[in-house]
């Protein structure tokens, strides 16, 4: 439907006239009629004001469709930091809605659970924050400590606190209700492997190598990380450099690769290898992935300038590949250059 239509259709809902309709806006009831016309379109600054006199959404006002709407949502959280109140509700209210119905339901279940983990990281990164300043104010007090922990996810010394048994058992319903299907195993096996559970996790990838859709270098790559967390450093290393011998130019084993030497604190090769994988991947527009772990590497070595250097190639990439251009993410990567050029002067 048109706009003018539904705002004739909602005017008339409502027991409006033009001119009433006119006076609660602040416009001339000539406008009104124009928009009921199609002869002139509201100006996108009124949209609010109409949406709350009918006490619509502005998307109800363009008579979007359901899959539209999701869309919109997940759009809206992709690029915007923070929800308005009154949109976050709106969001909660449609997608809630939307659980009655069989062919959008576990697409805006994911949008739910979306939706609250937006919010959560936007607290989250307050909370973080302000705990960070009550410790400088008072380092030698444990208060806010835990805080900060949880926030911003830094590690936790009790084993009671740090493990991953929940998760663990989590995955492996996952897997043994659906043993068919690939992505849960790799879910478990990155949480085994995290608690050195390695005869556990040999025993899933032994599953997981059984599927038809197995990847073989994923598969190596995870039976290293095995090796690691038995502390066999010596059969580790020798898979994953097997894998860059036999897939010279593979993107995705040489940043693997790249991953395993800088868990290991082997920086120099880790950036190497990332800068391979980064030349060597075929789709454009590339993922940040790669420049995102040698900026840490540089960061970690006290290298800041280099580090600064390779926000400003993300910066780069997202601009000329991605087109983008005010993104929060590249916001966040331009404070992150400026933050560590800071540290340089």
């Amino acid at each position: 439907m048109e706009l003018g239509k539904k705002i004739r259709q909602l005017r008339f809902k409502a027991g409006l006239t033009q001119e009433q309709l006119a006076d609660k806006l602040g416009i001339g009831a000539q406008a009104v009629s124009k928009w009921e016309t199609a002869a002139a379109m509201p100006d996108i600054s009124l949209l609010p004001m109409i949406a709350e006199t009918f006490g619509v959404s502005i998307d109800e006002l363009f008579d979007l469709t359901s899959d539209q709407r999701l869309n919109r949502i997940e759009n809206s959280l992709d690029i915007q930091d923070d929800l308005p109140q009154d949109l976050f509700r709106e969001y909660e209210d449609f997608l809630k809605g939307q659980l009655d119905d069989a062919g959008n339901k576990q697409r805006a279940t994911s949008l739910i659970a979306y939706l609250y983990w937006h919010r959560m990281n936007f607290f989250a990164k307050k909370a973080g924050r302000y705990a960070k300043d009550a410790i400088r104010m008072a380092p030698g007090v444990k208060d806010c400590q835990w805080v900060l922990s949880r926030a911003e996810g830094h590690a936790v010394w009790d084993w009671n606190m740090a493990n991953h048994t929940k998760a663990i058992e989590f995955w492996r319903g996952i897997v043994e209700d659906n043993p068919g299907v690939r992505l849960p195993y790799l879910y478990l096996l990155d949480n085994l492997i995290a608690d050195h559970r390695a005869d556990e996790a040999e025993k899933y990838l032994e599953r997981l190598r059984g599927l038809k859709d197995a990847n073989p270098i994923m598969d190596e790559v995870y039976r290293a990380h095995i090796a690691l967390a038995r502390f066999d450093e010596k059969t580790a290393d020798a898979v994953m450099e097997e894998l860059v011998r036999t897939h010279p130019e593979e993107s995705a084993c040489l940043f693997e690769t790249a991953q395993y030497y800088a868990e290991k604190c082997d920086y120099q090769k880790a950036i190497a290898l990332y800068e391979q994988s980064f030349e060597k991947t075929g789709r454009r527009p590339r993922f940040t992935d790669e420049l995102m772990g040698i900026a840490d590497i540089y960061e970690i070595m006290g290298e800041y300038r280099k580090a600064a250097e390779t926000h400003g190639r993300i910066v780069d990439l997202l601009e000329n590949e991605w087109g983008l251009t005010e993104d929060t993410m590249i916001l966040h990567e331009r404070e992150e250059r400026k933050r560590l050029l800071e540290k340089v002067q």
